[in-house]
């Protein structure tokens, strides 16, 4: 199950500080959307399952890609619509 944290969850379960939690955003490593969202413009939650996937897969972009992509897969927005009357 995806799990979105804040800054505080992040930086104990990740063992970053929140500072290098800001640079991955800032410099593009982490998506936006992805491995991070914004919830306004003073409160930001992480995805800690893509975040360690990627802490994984960092020398391997396909297979993190492949993450990305069951994630995007599994999102009720990509899921199939019944078509079906009653």
């Amino acid at each position: 199950m995806v799990q979105f944290v804040d800054k505080q969850k992040a930086s104990a379960t990740l063992s970053l500080s929140g500072e290098t939690l800001k640079r991955y955003r800032l410099q593009g490593e982490w998506i936006e959307g992805i491995h991070w969202v914004r919830i306004n413009s003073r409160c930001v939650r992480y995805n800690l399952e893509l975040i360690q996937d990627w802490f994984h897969n960092r020398h391997d972009p396909k297979a993190h890609m492949r993450a990305i992509e069951v994630y995007q897969s599994s999102l009720l927005s990509n899921q199939k619509k019944s078509t079906r009357k009653t």
